[in-house]
């Protein structure tokens, strides 16, 4: 990561910290119960995060299979691909972004993936996850996408929270980046 990465990066967790991260006890969208909780869209969703995440997330798009398109799941991956599309059409290398539902909806296109007429069969994509805990939003969205015709190459995540979702996504063969895990929010406490 280069030095001006490295001061985003810093500047990313700061705000993280102050804006979405709370330790708490709650029942996560998995099921389990955690003792923090950390709503990155309160983040993600300033101008500053978004630009902050733009930038982190498309310079680690540089340790995976190269892509030709992002790819976020709905709610908390949309604004992700959003940013880093944006980011990546201002560098010079733009890649558009697709959104991924949980559901189909019951009126309109019915599509389960937006943003894919531009998919082509085979296509190169990395899904961008907000936050990591078992992985299987992050591996139900992956078999969407590779239904829509996608080849999902990895994955990158704002948050890992070290609980195992890196290791079923890697164990389904996809390589992850995470940029920040629940160290940087929790730095005294073992994983898990």
């Amino acid at each position: 990561m280069s030095a001006s990465g490295a001061s985003e990066r810093e500047r990313l967790v700061a705000l993280l910290r102050e804006r979405s991260f709370e330790q708490k006890r709650v029942v996560l969208a998995s099921g389990r119960e955690s003792d923090f909780f950390i709503d990155c869209k309160q983040t993600v969703l300033t101008a500053e995060g978004h630009a902050l995440v733009g930038s982190l997330m498309f310079e680690a798009l540089d340790a995976l299979p190269r892509c030709d398109a992002v790819a976020g799941v709905e709610l908390g991956g949309c604004p992700l691909a959003s940013a880093v599309s944006l980011t990546s059409y201002l560098r010079g290398r733009p890649l558009p972004a697709l959104y991924v539902r949980k559901e189909v909806k019951d009126h309109g296109s019915r599509r389960l993936v937006e943003g894919d007429r531009g998919l082509v069969p085979g296509m190169p994509v990395v899904m961008l996850e907000d936050v990591i805990t078992t992985g299987g939003s992050t591996l139900k969205a992956v078999e969407k996408l590779r239904a829509a015709g996608a080849s999902v190459v990895g994955v990158i995540a704002l948050v890992d929270r070290l609980e195992g979702g890196a290791d079923a996504i890697r164990a389904a063969g996809l390589p992850l980046v995470a940029l920040c895990t629940r160290r940087d929010f929790l730095p005294d406490m073992p994983p898990g």
